[in-house]
């Protein structure tokens, strides 16, 4: 008897164990973002020394709007877009568009180009890694800090320092190419030439386009009384 409940047990847990496997099987698996690789080149010492001081810059990040309305309008469409398992509150998702905004305007790019640049290459992941060793929201190539900055790539972590880095890195990119985007987001992901990655951001771009509200109607006069 007892050595048919044992067998009845072991049944049951290698049952359990099946269906355990089963489940995780059917787990949606996440998309692999198309992590980027950045390639080393050699820079004239104006370029680095250009890129060394936006950099360095340290400032708060007070992004430009074109009114209040604007403002809260663009904060809370973007908001609303952003994956909230990665900025479960809004004060980080805030704190997060604040950054992209200011840090997008003083390289000259799009805030939202910036936002499907990061959607592509990180998923919105800050501690992101990927194969090549590209690290954070923008995934930054490590060799960058010895370059342009101060060494730490353990920084690259770092909401503002990420961001920063890979704002001035395509706009870096863009120089190059004269203004050729396609050619600028190659080089970015280390795919120069090959249209899949610059696609995939000018696709995602599109998806963060931001309306401008309609500037707000001014009072109407009061009605002149009637002559008598």
């Amino acid at each position: 008897m007892a050595g048919g409940v044992v067998r009845a047990d072991r049944r049951a847990l290698l049952a359990g164990l099946l269906i355990s496997l089963l489940l995780v099987a059917a787990l949606p698996v996440p998309r692999e973002a198309h992590a980027g690789a950045q390639q080393y080149e050699e820079l004239s010492a104006s370029v680095r020394t250009a890129l060394a001081a936006a950099i360095a810059d340290r400032r708060e990040p007070q992004p430009l709007w074109e009114s209040m309305e604007y403002r809260i309008a663009w904060l809370t469409a973007m908001s609303a877009r952003l994956p909230r398992r990665h900025h479960p509150t809004y004060a980080e998702r805030r704190d997060f568009l604040y950054t992209v905004r200011y840090e997008a305007q003083r390289a000259g790019l799009e805030p939202e180009l910036v936002l499907a640049l990061i959607q592509v290459e990180s998923g919105f992941r800050r501690h992101a890694i990927s194969s090549a060793g590209a690290r954070g929201y923008m995934q930054v190539m490590p060799f960058w800090t010895d370059v342009i900055g101060d060494g730490n790539a353990a920084a690259l972590f770092d909401m503002v320092t990420n961001i920063r880095y890979g704002c001035v890195i395509l706009r870096h990119y863009l120089d190059i190419e004269k203004g050729n985007l396609f050619m600028a987001l190659g080089r970015y992901n280390g795919s120069r030439g090959r249209d899949t990655y610059p696609n995939a951001v000018l696709a995602a771009w599109k998806r963060w386009k931001f309306t401008p509200p309609s500037p707000s109607s001014p009072p109407e006069a009061p009605p002149k009384p009637a002559p008598r």
